[in-house]
């Protein structure tokens, strides 16, 4: 078994984990759903989840990865032996999201080289997005880039690979996610009823909570996705924070990390919804707000079309963003699968796991492209979407798996090894760790009741 590298600092790891969050899911999924349940109510409720809720996964499962430097396919049956099988849920996450994640990164890669060569406005036609995803050639070689770039990383191992690419990586994407929201509050339109719209009341739009109609089950329902969305923006329950948890030095402060990836998520998350919601409120008003790729893929090329010369620009700088996100939270995935491997049996080194999984990543994931064309058909999933190969692939990881690990993570944490563990794993550099009592109160009762709910909302039960 190779030795286990670290990650060089704690800025390393703190950038690894805030790529890994941020990804194709916070990007669409969080303006749509701020703009869908009320706007600021959403944006309230998800900053008290984070604080709370947020905190006490990403706490539990980053203490677990340094306590036990271990993969999350063996730092579960390393707590406790009787709980082995947690890990290979943990496992199974990423490696079910990896051959989807890839086919929508190739979709990215697609309109960013649509936008590059000047067709973006060929983008923006009707059918463009339909026409390339149910096309049998081009989808396969977007994808194949992607994850190809994804696994040259991971290849290139924890210090040479994760770590400096997202030094460079992420400081770019904040700095592209700034200037794409500044300029979206810019915009005004004025339609051909002589009503203008401006960036500024998508803006208020987007953040003052809007109350109207509100009642209980609503209120519990944004509640919901709000919980929902944290699976997405901070990359908990798929053994992520697990796996880059087990390279971080033992006396590098662990609170102020936590703190660091906490704040710049959520950041970036909002920052997300200003890029999106007052430019697709100037150009279609509350009507434009479409939900998964309609929205990216859609929605936006036809803002960026007309905008004129100004939109080639904008689209690229976009596309490119969402790009980096794409590919560092993709990274993270594949780290999750790579890692297990190589903890699991001496026989994989990092070169041998990385290129075992890219081909069985590949195989998967071309089974999902031809689930537009060849393959393709409907069924009908218990929460109520109908969907076909890559919405099957989801509902069962993010809507299932994701929930069930996160809920036996707490029962483990909580009332199996205790909430002290994990408070003194945090405080072994001698940091004190804030939210204590919190922490323990969130993982042994309202953590896993909320998780609980939210699964039986997943099931269509409740």
């Amino acid at each position: 078994m190779e030795k286990r590298k670290t990650f060089g600092g704690s800025l390393g790891f703190v950038l690894a984990a805030a790529g890994s969050a941020v990804g194709l899911g916070n990007i669409w999924r969080f303006p749509y759903l701020a703009a869908r349940d009320g706007g600021g109510l959403f944006l309230v409720i998800y900053i008290i989840l984070a604080l709370t809720f947020g905190f006490t996964l990403v706490t539990a499962e980053i203490a677990i990865g340094r306590k036990t430097k271990q993969s999350p396919l063996t730092a579960y049956g390393k707590l406790n032996k009787n709980w082995t099988w947690l890990g290979w849920i943990s496992s199974i996450v990423p490696f079910i999201i990896l051959p989807y994640y890839c086919v929508i990164g190739g979709w990215v890669l697609k309109y960013l080289i649509a936008f590059l060569t000047g067709h973006g406005i060929d983008a923006a036609k009707e059918g463009y997005f339909t026409d390339f995803i149910t096309s049998k050639g081009e989808p396969l070689i977007m994808m194949f880039i992607f994850l190809f770039a994804v696994t040259v990383v991971i290849y290139l191992g924890v210090n040479k690979g994760i770590e400096s690419f997202s030094k460079v990586i992420m400081p770019v994407l904040l700095v592209l996610v700034v200037g794409i929201a500044i300029f979206s509050l810019t915009i005004t339109k004025t339609d051909d009823a002589g009503v203008t719209r401006t960036g500024l009341q998508g803006l208020k739009y987007y953040v003052i909570p809007n109350l109207d109609g509100l009642t209980v089950k609503k209120f519990f329902n944004v509640v919901m996705d709000a919980m929902g969305q944290l699976f997405y923006s901070l990359s908990v329950a798929m053994g992520i924070l697990i796996a880059y948890g087990s390279y971080v030095k033992d006396d590098a402060n662990l609170p102020r990390s936590i703190n660091q990836i906490e704040i710049f998520d959520t950041l970036v998350a909002f920052l997300a919804g200003v890029m999106i919601i007052p430019a697709v409120y100037v150009f279609s008003g509350t009507d434009g707000m479409a939900s998964g790729p309609s929205l990216m893929f859609v929605a936006l090329p036809k803002i960026f079309a007309s905008m004129g010369k100004a939109g080639t620009i904008v689209g690229i700088i976009f596309f490119a963003m969402v790009l980096f996100a794409a590919i560092t939270s993709a990274m993270s995935v594949l780290e999750a699968i790579v890692s297990g491997m190589i903890d699991s049996d001496k026989r994989f080194s990092r070169g041998k796991a990385v290129i075992i999984e890219f081909i069985v990543s590949l195989a998967l994931a071309c089974l999902v492209c031809f689930g537009y064309n060849d393959l393709y058909f409907e069924l009908k999933l218990p929460n109520g979407a109908v969907g076909q190969i890559l919405d099957v692939m989801d509902y069962v990881s993010n809507s299932i798996l994701m929930p069930i690990g996160a809920i036996a993570t707490c029962i483990l944490v909580g009332w199996v090894i205790k909430p002290k563990v994990i408070i003194d794993e945090v405080e072994k550099s001698g940091d004190k760790m804030g939210r204590k009592r919190l922490f323990t109160v969130m993982i042994k009762y309202i953590a896993p009741v909320c998780l609980f709910v939210l699964l039986l909302m997943s099931l269509g039960i409740f």
